[in-house]
């Protein structure tokens, strides 16, 4: 399923767009009609400490352009205040509106060294990854709502890795990880409480096992193409979506008159998939988050059948 022109005349900011949910998502918005301010840190002329160059927030414009929207790059560390109240006062000036505000600012798994206890981890390290994850949403959502909050009817999407339900039940482990993703989900129950009164509406939104640019080149070594090759490694592969699923249900989301109903919900692309009926770009609809609860993960085999 396509995404169609349900969002022209919607302004749209995705904080933290420079590659993987980010991109995709500010993607789907400008495949949907709307005009899509993009921020990162990695630019043509500058590469961010996570050392990815090959993605830039001027391509993702680009790409916002090319789906059929306008894409608007602005370089922004969502850890300087100062940039993000200059950016808010861009959107501003040159829109009057915010209508759909993204938090998606994120990385920090460079940062993380996997197999340590919290006392064994690199504390300078693990408060980067706060920082990161958690603060830059802080700082991001205290600048932007009171533009948002101005029209009925605004989104606030808390991005993170896991849904609530999920994530309750493990502990998605080194503590600084847990505690980064768990945030997000408390961030978007507390704003719910807040922006309910103004008309509008904030969520907490995640993808599956995402085939995101580094999954795919740098974790399994495969291509778009050939990423069914990467369940050699870790045959639970298999349930891996495409970065353009979460953004066809963040569109889904940002187009239904009635997205109020979802106010402080915990969401995944997979279940919005089965509420909305869009599906992955192979017409599949993985369901991530289920096959992890209920499929055994130290198997070494994997069967999908059921959940895509």
């Amino acid at each position: 399923m396509e995404t169609t022109q349900t969002l022209t005349g919607k302004i749209a900011l995705v904080a933290g767009a420079t590659r993987g949910a980010g991109r995709a998502m500010a993607v789907e918005l400008g495949r949907a009609g709307a005009t899509v301010y993009v921020t990162g840190r990695t630019t043509r002329a500058h590469t961010s400490e996570i050392g990815r160059g090959s993605e830039t927030i001027e391509e993702t414009a680009e790409l916002v352009d090319a789906a059929g929207g306008t894409g608007i790059a602005v370089p922004t560390d969502h850890l300087e205040p100062d940039r993000v109240e200059a950016l808010v006062a861009r959107i501003d000036r040159e829109q009057g509106r915010l209508d759909v505000l993204v938090n998606d600012i994120w990385g920090g798994d460079i940062h993380v060294e996997w197999d340590k206890k919290m006392w064994e981890h690199d504390l300078e390290k693990g408060l980067r990854i706060l920082r990161l994850g958690i603060e830059t949403h802080i700082v991001t959502s205290r600048y932007a709502l009171p533009l948002l909050l101005k029209n009925p009817g605004g989104l606030v999407v808390e991005v993170t890795d896991g849904t609530a339900e999920y994530n309750g039940a493990n502990y998605r482990k080194p503590f600084y990880y847990d505690l980064a993703k768990a945030a997000p989900l408390r961030m978007a129950k507390g704003l719910a409480e807040e922006v309910e009164e103004y008309g509008c509406t904030a969520l907490c939104l995640t993808p599956g096992w995402l085939r995101s640019e580094f999954m795919l080149d740098t974790a399994f070594e495969v291509t778009e193409e050939n990423w069914r090759d990467g369940t050699e490694r870790d045959p639970h592969f298999a349930i891996s979506e495409t970065p353009a699923f979460i953004g066809r249900a963040l569109v889904a989301l940002a187009a239904d008159p009635d997205v109020r109903r979802w106010n402080g919900a915990s969401l995944s692309s997979g279940g919005l998939a089965k509420e909305y009926g869009f599906t992955d770009v192979d017409g599949s609809a993985p369901d991530a988050w289920r096959y992890l609860t209920e499929v055994d993960q130290e198997s070494g085999t994997a069967d999908v059948t059921g959940y895509r």
